[in-house]
């Protein structure tokens, strides 16, 4: 049986319990995934022997438990990065739950304003991977954009990045007042620090 996700409450309270949700399923996948290491075995390792017999060396039973837990748990795990991926857009600008159609949502990029700009790229970061530039402006990063943001801080985009390792997310940026989109995948173990490789600075307004 999967995990059944929370009902929506407080837009923020929702978030974190989908957070708390996801890292929940992380953990029992490890904990599924030690059993198949421990037997050193995989999720395609064959379980019969050379004469077509139960291997007798390994606990089967064990295993195909595992097996189908970590099925059943990467399903669970797609489905609710999905919900935190709609309840961030919640928390941080309600008036963009939805999508746009592919045409118009094209139409609509000169519509947007930056709310940051990237001042320097890694190389073989997932920025540079991406075809992010210095000097680009970001218009859209995934769900957010903009009105996301209430203050001079981009921390709206750090708690999307950290709920998306390894997911595609669309980028809008402008570059030489051209607007344009990106595909980044946030991912750690690229050689540098976080999960994108490069320096951007907010160009929201100063509130004090």
């Amino acid at each position: 049986m999967g995990f059944i996700l929370p009902s929506p409450t407080n837009p923020r309270e929702h978030a974190r319990a989908l957070i708390s949700q996801k890292e929940n399923i992380e953990a029992e996948l490890d904990a599924q995934f030690s059993i198949l290491k421990a037997n050193n075995i995989d999720m395609t390792t064959p379980l019969v022997d050379r004469e077509g017999f139960p291997r007798a060396d390994v606990d089967l039973y064990a295993i195909r438990h595992a097996r189908r837990r970590i099925n059943e748990l990467r399903n669970d795990y797609k489905a609710v990065m999905n919900e935190i991926e709609t309840a961030l857009q919640a928390v941080y600008d309600p008036s963009t739950v939805g999508s746009l159609p592919a045409a118009s949502e094209e139409k609509s990029w000169n519509s947007l304003f930056p709310f940051a700009r990237v001042d320097g790229v890694a190389p073989s970061s997932p920025a540079a991977e991406a075809g992010l530039r210095r000097e680009d402006l970001v218009l859209k990063f995934g769900s957010l954009a903009r009105s996301s943001f209430t203050a001079n801080s981009l921390q709206p985009l750090a708690d999307l990045v950290s709920v998306n390792e390894n997911r595609e997310l669309q980028v809008i940026i402008s570059r030489s007042e051209e607007a344009m989109s990106l595909k980044l995948t946030p991912r750690k173990g690229w050689g540098g620090r976080g999960m994108l490789g490069y320096d951007i600075y907010s160009r929201l307004p100063d509130t004090h």
